[in-house]
């Protein structure tokens, strides 16, 4: 069952280019929350209680975020995120989606995060919980940072190793874009160099370009060829990385 709630608490509607995000979840109190919370943010939220409604909701309307409960009747998280990322005309297909469980252990959570979901949130979260998640949502990629020097010192262990490297994932992201015309009709090909590139992102801190790599990879290997907003997000990302990087030189 559908329950669509509105964008604010005075019922207007949200803003353009507001981020939209589905709430699944059978237990209205999570439900409650969540889309509340969410709304707090910032964000335009809808919400339905089993897992066939997902689905069915997320094939017809483009949302950025699916909070997604594991256990539903219908479908669980697992199951509607499978459904959604094979059908190349889901207009949620790439989305990000964070799976919730009251209950969670470590192999559970692993075998989530292998199933494609960016996040595992345990129930009851917080607000805190969410406005981190929301820094994984595709919609606002721009916010990540093009290089986070920390999180490259963090992974290389030294500054001027991280800028050697960054001088080389520069002069990979130039040859990367010289070769775009070519691996737009080879995704195989495309999809494999993107795997290769998302090690040199996490390397060098370009968090912004890595995580666009990895939706855009996912893209190419499902063959959602019907949508190019992955490849934009992609292309935009790579332009501002391969600036940053001439100004670390």
């Amino acid at each position: 069952m559908l329950n669509t709630l509105p964008s604010d608490a005075s019922g207007a509607a949200a803003p353009p280019g507001t981020a939209r995000a589905l709430v699944a979840d059978d237990d209205p109190a999570s439900r409650l929350f969540l889309v509340e919370a969410l709304r707090s943010l910032g964000l335009e939220a809808q919400a339905c209680d089993d897992g066939m409604a997902a689905i069915a909701l997320a094939h017809d309307v483009a949302f950025d975020l699916l909070l997604l409960d594991c256990r539903m009747p219908g479908a669980g998280a697992v199951e509607v995120l499978a459904a959604l990322r094979r059908d190349p005309e889901a207009r949620s297909g790439d989305c990000t989606a964070v799976a919730t469980s009251a209950e969670m252990d470590p192999a559970e959570r692993q075998r989530l995060l292998a199933a494609e979901f960016s996040e595992v949130l345990t129930k009851p979260c917080n607000v805190a919980d969410l406005r981190r998640i929301l820094g994984l949502v595709q919609a606002g990629a721009a916010a990540l940072p093009l290089l986070d020097d920390a999180q490259a010192i963090a992974t290389m262990g030294d500054a001027d190793v991280v800028q050697a490297m960054r001088s080389l994932l520069r002069a990979e992201l130039v040859a990367l874009y010289q070769d775009l015309d070519v691996l737009r009709d080879d995704h195989e090909a495309f999809a494999e160099r993107l795997h290769r590139l998302r090690s040199s992102c996490g390397f060098c801190g370009a968090t912004a370009l890595g995580t666009q790599a990895t939706v855009l990879q996912r893209h190419l290997k499902l063959g959602h060829a019907g949508s190019l907003a992955p490849l934009s997000r992609f292309n935009k990302a790579l332009l501002a990385t391969i600036e940053a990087l001439a100004g670390t030189g």
